[in-house]
């Protein structure tokens, strides 16, 4: 564990993560845009780490789900540990050669790998790179997302796309829950020998996929 990206030692001994957005109360009962504050716990619901979202008013509001942002992800201690930058890019078939990428640091300023979209015409397809920008796995999401009352898994494969290793799942957490918070919850499930900092990028991933697909949608609702 040595060699490992300081603060991430804990991900080699994981192969689910839990992300759990934290809503503002000023959020819920106005629907004011605040930015997004998660918990990232392990499948026993203990917090590993914390991530807080940094952008503009700007972004939030006319810009969401395409916002850029940057999202610090801190250990128990404080310490930030992973650092995940999107840039403001298109979220449209139209524009193949402009599409979503996602860079993720372990530690902050060291790259640890990206998550590229990739250009389909019916499927949510991203492609997970190390951090020389060398292909890894792929992601696979559902012809539809809206996910009425049921989980929406996005399945992690293997570069030839026939393999499945793991998956991304929005789970469905209830209708007053979905309604008036519209909080996202998601699980990571990758084996657990998985190089740490390709399950960094995971979270990144993570993220990505709930503002592409799930920011302002209530899920099916």
């Amino acid at each position: 564990t040595h060699n490992l990206p300081p603060g991430l030692e804990y991900l080699s001994q994981l192969d689910q993560i839990i992300i759990h957005q934290q809503v503002e109360l000023l959020e819920a009962i106005l629907g004011t845009e605040t930015s997004s504050k998660y918990e990232i716990k392990n499948h026993l619901g203990q917090r590993v780490y914390f991530a807080v979202e940094e952008n503009g008013c700007f972004d939030r509001k006319l810009c969401s789900p395409i916002r850029s942002f940057t999202i610090r992800i801190a250990d128990n201690a404080g310490r930030e540990v992973i650092r995940v930058i999107r840039p403001l890019r298109c979220n449209s078939c139209w524009f193949p050669c402009f599409l979503q990428q996602l860079e993720v640091q372990s530690p902050p300023g060291t790259i640890a790998g990206y998550v590229v979209q990739n250009w389909d015409p019916f499927l949510p397809k991203f492609t997970i790179q190390n951090q020389s920008k060398e292909d890894v796995l792929k992601i696979i999401g559902p012809y539809a997302t809206c996910g009425c009352f049921e989980d929406v898994d996005f399945e992690v494969k293997a570069l030839n796309e026939m393999t499945t290793i793991g998956k991304i799942s929005k789970y469905w957490s209830g209708f007053v829950n979905n309604v008036f918070t519209n909080t996202a919850n998601f699980g990571i499930q990758v084996p657990v020998d998985l190089d740490v900092r390709i399950k960094a990028v995971m979270i990144g991933a993570c993220f990505l996929i709930d503002l592409m697909f799930f920011e302002n949608s209530l899920d099916g609702l």
